[in-house]
């Protein structure tokens, strides 16, 4: 098949969980046999037209000479370029600021199949007006798609009850982590076991305040990485509020995955404060990698973790876990969440659901 994917910055990744589930999907179905397009910024830091197989077209993308404005001319862009390609299926990732050109997409050969993501209306950062504008997106991207996946039961849930549309239940994929190295540790200033972390994009509805709140709450000087892009609005005021809490470290992103892996491995307690959205990579991720979860307490994170994990709903509730929670003591939580990567959430069991889910709509298209 001719598979085209639209609605992320680009591969490699060098920027989040779309890219990164971009990037995992592309090589698989090229190792498959299908020929793959993936659709990158101009501003990509990767140049070239193929990587490992995979098509790369550069599109023009302003986003860093006008904002979040530009990401609307890039998906225009992509969507203009994807009708001369001549794509047996398109897979949309998103419908943020792409779903107001969805008429565009190509039709007569083409199908269109949507990942929806997460709930964006509900983020916190927004204001009413985009709220409302979001909303009003998502209508379109549900309009304008031939099939809809979702990556959680909640927004698979949302989507039958809010639409009455049906959906494919894919959540994303993790590999597990097999081979640990306590040498990354130093350049972070921690020791194995002495530390908690976190991984989020620094946005108001990840709890990253609240867990920060936490940290100083439970009194300890353990060592607490905050890993993520922190130079936006939020981010500025997260480091302002706790510049003078010497044992918070605000990393900044990084995106070699050895050395997350690696993070996630020896800490004592990873956090995932993701509110919003579906099955959230890093929390594959951070089950992949032994790390002992603590997760904001919410349906799209219990529908993964189940059991095997602690849940907060409050700043006294992250300080409690900080004070109390002995790793050694959960390898249960541990060994359960391992089982279930490689059941449910191996790489290689998701780029099979993709394909399956390909060659369904493919022969239905002819």
């Amino acid at each position: 098949m001719k598979i085209g994917i639209i609605g992320t910055r680009g591969i490699p990744n060098h920027y989040g969980g779309f890219e990164q589930f971009a990037e995992y999907l592309s090589l698989g179905l090229v190792k498959r046999g299908h020929e793959v397009t993936v659709y990158n910024s101009y501003d990509h830091p990767y140049k070239q037209s193929s990587w490992n197989g995979v098509k790369i077209i550069h599109c023009y993308d302003p986003e860093d000479k006008i904002g979040t404005a530009g990401q609307f001319i890039y998906d225009f862009n992509c969507i203009l370029d994807s009708r001369k390609r001549n794509f047996d299926i398109i897979l949309q990732l998103g419908y943020t600021s792409s779903s107001i050109w969805g008429w565009l997409l190509p039709r007569k050969n083409t199908v269109v199949t949507t990942n929806v993501d997460g709930l964006e209306w509900k983020r916190t950062k927004f204001s009413t007006k985009v709220k409302q504008f979001l909303k009003y997106a998502e209508k379109l991207g549900i309009k304008y798609s031939d099939h809809l996946i979702s990556d959680s039961v909640g927004i698979q849930d949302y989507l039958k009850t809010t639409y009455q549309k049906d959906s494919l239940y894919i959540p994303y994929g993790a590999d597990l982590f097999t081979r640990p190295n306590q040498s990354f540790l130093s350049d972070y200033g921690v020791e194995v076991g002495q530390y908690s972390m976190l991984i989020a994009r620094l946005e108001p509805e990840n709890s990253i305040e609240m867990i920060l709140d936490g940290v100083i709450q439970a009194a300890k000087d353990e060592p607490f990485l905050v890993i993520g892009k922190h130079e936006t609005k939020f981010g500025s005021y997260l480091k302002g509020k706790f510049k003078n809490q010497s044992n918070i470290n605000f990393v900044g992103g990084i995106y070699d995955i050895n050395v997350l892996n690696n993070l996630r491995h020896f800490s004592k307690l990873y956090f995932h404060g993701h509110t919003v959205g579906g099955t959230n990579p890093s929390l594959l991720e951070a089950m992949a990698s032994q790390a002992l979860v603590a997760a904001n307490k919410n349906i799209f994170n219990q529908s993964i973790l189940e059991e095997d994990a602690f849940y907060f709903e409050n700043v006294h509730d992250v300080a409690t876990l900080l004070n109390n929670i002995d790793k050694t003591q959960y390898q249960t939580f541990l060994a359960s969440n391992n089982y279930k990567i490689n059941k449910t959430f191996s790489w290689e069991h998701i780029v099979n659901q993709y394909e399956t889910h390909f060659k369904e709509i493919f022969i239905h298209k002819k």
